[in-house]
């Protein structure tokens, strides 16, 4: 490809972009993993990540992709044959599943049409109906990012103490975890299952596994083989601030550069953030006549939006067109939603003026691909962005001269 002036637009939802400084303390020089210097920051790291799960319990890093994360939250805590409820909401629910049979584990799989998250109702249904606790774990993913359905966890929580049921419960926050409000201990989640390269706004690299007391005295008993993903292996060298391999050190400064960015905005105002641009981006779908693929707005993603293509036109050679012309990167459809939608990825280092070239990106890209659309998509963004978008005392400001 020719070379094209300014920056990229990276506008899939993960891996996400990487703020300058982030980028900086990553490029510094390596350092002895088992020397001073690294014993000194692993023990800060591992305690400047509770807040972000919103836990006072444990939170393990490992060198990895979310996906093995996933891998030890199961090892950890079942055992061969044990049974699990899960449902099927996306791509990333469907392979967690396949990690589940993998391991000889029997899993209860409920499916949905993928536009909609997990039915507290149903998790209550199914709980009630196991009188003999044969299902150890209830599975969820808090946001689905191949079509941008957020599950409602605090619901599923209530739902399971209803059931009174000893089920464990894990959710996959990797997509939201930095992004959208979670809470880990106030929700009740015994295993949270984190990944670097999304709202923490760093490479992939790095899986963390938040862990309740009652995940702890699970991991006492489950019997899946396990070595890499050892709970107590990471224990037992974490409490003197070492691992017990070779950790991503130079990921590690690039993590408390970002944890640095999010205690300066303040968690609270992260989400608010989220929730703004993602409010923004469903407002320029609706107003260019398109279908937004979550059909429950109580289930809005606030870190991707996914669109349906108009029937007879492929997501996929729109977003080439995209890129070609304009440089920027749109997520694709995946697994049974492939070629039919595309995904505005608005998480992590994302503002205001970013969200308007991206959302002013697709639509030139729906013209040029002659995709029927109705203009004014961004407009509907820009006027929604200029009033939400503020300082308090700007806002006092405007309220006072009108």
């Amino acid at each position: 490809m020719p070379n094209q002036s300014g920056r990229h637009f990276l506008q899939v939802p993960g891996p996400t972009n990487i703020p300058d400084r982030v980028l900086r303390a990553i490029s510094a020089p390596v350092i002895d993993h088992r020397g001073p210097e690294l014993q000194k920051l692993a023990l800060e790291l591992l305690e400047r990540i509770k807040p972000v799960f919103k836990t006072k319990g444990p939170v393990v890093i490992f060198p990895s992709s979310g996906t093995g994360g996933w891998e030890a939250a199961l090892v950890n805590t079942l055992s061969p044959g044990d049974k699990v409820l899960m449902f099927n909401t996306g791509m990333f629910a469907a392979l967690w599943y396949d990690m589940v049979t993998r391991f000889g584990l029997e899993a209860e799989y409920v499916d949905t049409d993928w536009r909609r998250g997990p039915d507290p109702e149903i998790v209550e249904a199914k709980l009630a109906e196991d009188k003999e606790h044969k299902i150890k774990a209830v599975l969820v993913v808090h946001n689905e990012t191949s079509n941008g359905v957020l599950a409602r966890v605090a619901e599923i929580r209530k739902a399971i103490d209803r059931a009174k049921h000893p089920a464990l419960f894990m959710v996959d926050t990797i997509s939201s975890l930095g992004s959208s409000d979670f809470r880990q201990d106030e929700w009740g989640v015994d295993v949270a299952v984190g990944g670097s390269q999304k709202g923490l706004m760093l490479p992939a690299g790095l899986s963390f596994n938040g862990i309740s007391e009652k995940a702890l005295k699970a991991a006492k008993t489950a019997k899946l083989p396990k070595c890499y993903w050892d709970w107590d292996w990471m224990f037992q060298n974490n409490k003197n601030g070492f691992f017990p391999y070779t950790p991503a050190t130079n990921l590690f400064y690039g993590l408390r550069e970002a944890l640095s960015i999010l205690e300066e905005e303040g968690l609270d105002n992260v989400f608010a953030r989220h929730d703004r641009l993602a409010e923004a981006t469903r407002r320029a779908v609706r107003a260019w006549g398109l279908e937004i693929v979550c059909a429950e707005p109580r289930e809005y993603s606030s870190s991707v939006t996914a669109v349906f293509m108009p029937q007879g036109h492929s997501a996929d050679a729109f977003r080439k067109n995209v890129l070609d012309n304009f440089n920027m990167a749109l997520g694709s459809g995946l697994g049974r939603l492939a070629d039919k939608v595309f995904r505005i990825g608005h998480l992590a280092s994302v503002n205001e003026l970013m969200l308007a070239g991206t959302l002013g990106g697709v639509e030139m890209g729906l013209k040029q691909a002659g995709v029927p659309y109705k203009s004014g998509g961004v407009l509907a963004a820009l006027d929604y962005l200029a009033e939400a978008t503020g300082t308090p005392a700007a806002k006092a400001a405007k309220s006072q001269a009108a």
